[in-house]
């Protein structure tokens, strides 16, 4: 592990302003409360110590003095194991490893297509858009039975899926008419001030938010 060439007093996290996993993580620093220095990043263009902190030339990286933590799930959850207040896992075993499954099913089968969706070729974009709307269709009865994914517990899961859902507008992706429970979760996540104050000024133009 990388260790950090100044000891810094408060934590940073460095972070592309258009990236979902960074996303996610700005929207538990933003749920727990915690202050940090978000440091937005442009992948082109990454300050020299990131190239020291991180190993595999990404982008997103927490800093919290000697720690250096660059995957966004471990990231979250040791923000929610540090911060245990509001808790954002289940507390036993099955259910924190359920909770794990769910967000890794999420960022591969969705996350993964986001890229593809802001491709140049049309056809490549197309395709993406098209395997996200069917993937977040097949979930419509898991909105019509629980107050939040698979839960009616708020939780890491639902800060990953609504980053997915924030976008679809900004992607021109429209659900079909029996996704209304789909819409609806996403409204109430989007609704949340911490989600508000989560998002990048990217983030913010995607749906013309002030």
């Amino acid at each position: 592990m990388a260790s950090v060439p100044n000891r810094r007093s408060t934590m940073s996290l460095y972070v592309d302003e258009k990236d979902l996993d960074g996303h996610s993580v700005r929207l538990v620093l933003k749920e727990k409360d915690i202050t940090a220095d978000i440091i937005f990043v442009d992948e082109g263009n990454k300050p020299e110590d990131l190239n020291i902190l991180n190993p595999y030339g990404g982008v997103l990286t927490l800093v919290d003095r000697d720690l250096v933590l660059y995957q966004a799930q471990i990231i979250m959850e040791y923000l929610d194991e540090r911060y245990p207040h509001p808790p954002l896992m289940p507390v036993d075993p099955v259910s924190r490893a359920t909770n794990r499954q769910f967000r890794y099913r999420i960022t591969r089968d969705l996350f993964s297509l986001s890229i593809k969706a802001e491709s140049n070729e049309a056809q490549v974009a197309l395709d993406a858009k098209n395997q996200i709307r069917d993937n977040l269709e097949a979930l419509t009865p898991i909105f019509e039975q629980y107050a939040y994914f698979m839960s009616e517990e708020f939780s890491l899961v639902d800060m990953c899926l609504s980053t997915i859902l924030w976008r679809l507008e900004y992607w021109d992706i429209k659900l079909g008419s029996s996704s209304k429970a789909i819409y609806k979760y996403a409204d109430k996540m989007f609704q949340r001030e911490t989600f508000i104050a989560s998002l990048s000024d990217f983030e913010k133009e995607m749906r013309r938010i002030v």
